[in-house]
């Protein structure tokens, strides 16, 4: 089997990365993911439910993303995922790159003062 090139599958769309940011500590299920990026942005970010899970179904297609066994099985309805190997490759890609672009524009006039 052919390791995939996490660059492969970048630039990702934003709220895809955030969703991925959300699940870097560990499985959570769709309301925890969709709180969290709301926190994370300072609000600037709300995920409708339609869009969260969206993306959750191309994370999943893609493979960066696996449903997780829950660790509590009081609701069985509530579907946890967390990030694979492979996810977690990718979101480390995509905040290098992030990174990289920050840095070029940090260069240009763009952040100096007047």
């Amino acid at each position: 089997m052919t390791k995939r090139d996490p660059e492969s599958l970048l630039p990702l769309t934003p709220a895809m990365f955030h969703v991925m940011v959300a699940l870097a500590d560990g499985q959570t299920h769709g309301y925890a993911i969709m709180k969290d990026v709301e926190q994370l942005t300072g609000g600037a970010v709300r995920l409708s439910t339609g869009t969260l899970y969206g993306i959750i179904k191309r994370l999943l297609n893609d493979g960066l993303i696996r449903e997780a066994a829950s660790a509590a099985h009081d609701d069985e309805r509530r579907r946890s995922y967390e990030l694979t190997a492979f996810g977690r490759d990718v979101a480390r890609a995509e905040a290098a790159r992030l990174e990289q672009t920050l840095a070029m524009a940090r260069r240009k006039a763009l952040f100096r003062r007047a």
